[in-house]
């Protein structure tokens, strides 16, 4: 509960700081912020523990990236409460409605990381490269014009560029609110 309270702390704190530069002409679109469960067994199998508290800030879409759908760019940073893991991150977000209030959205970018590149520890990742490709796709509710609610996966690995690489996966549940 108290991760949960950190992170809703940090969205607000996030809002404050941003919101004065959210006027009709601004280059913010959209802040972010949520918690994860920390490296599940998915696409990776799990090592590390402790939750992720998430906070992601959305660009509006320059007007060059029209040609390829007309993402956002973004920036964030997930960090792990048990001092495992953390990364902060930037790319693309393309997002679509689907029906009704629901969207999905999909991301492509880079991650830095303060993880291990190759550890002998059974609790930790060996991540091989200090950056990592990062993906992601999310589902979501507009709950109302301006604030959404989404299921966010995460995906980090090397892509098989360096010797180690054993990825990490996260989940969790994002609260996000549209300038």
């Amino acid at each position: 509960m108290k991760h949960l309270l950190f992170a809703l702390a940090l969205i607000i704190g996030m809002l404050i700081a941003v919101s004065p530069a959210c006027a009709e002409d601004s280059i913010f679109s959209e802040v972010r912020g949520g918690v994860y469960v920390h490296d599940i067994d998915f696409w990776s199998f799990d090592r590390e523990d402790g939750s992720d508290v998430n906070a992601e800030l959305l660009f509006v879409s320059p007007e060059f990236l029209d040609v390829v759908w007309s993402p956002r760019p973004h920036m964030g940073v997930t960090v792990n409460t048990a001092g495992n893991t953390s990364h902060a991150y930037t790319g693309l977000t393309w997002e679509y409605d689907i029906f009704g209030d629901f969207f999905v959205d999909g991301s492509l970018g880079l991650s830095v990381h303060n993880g291990y590149l190759d550890t002998d520890k059974t609790d930790r990742k060996s991540l091989g490269s200090p950056v990592l490709f990062r993906i992601g796709a999310a589902v979501g509710y507009n709950l109302t014009e301006k604030v959404n609610l989404s299921i966010q996966f995460e995906h980090m690995s090397n892509a098989y560029l360096a010797n180690e690489n054993e990825g990490m996966d996260n989940v969790g549940l994002r609260l996000g609110y549209r300038f």
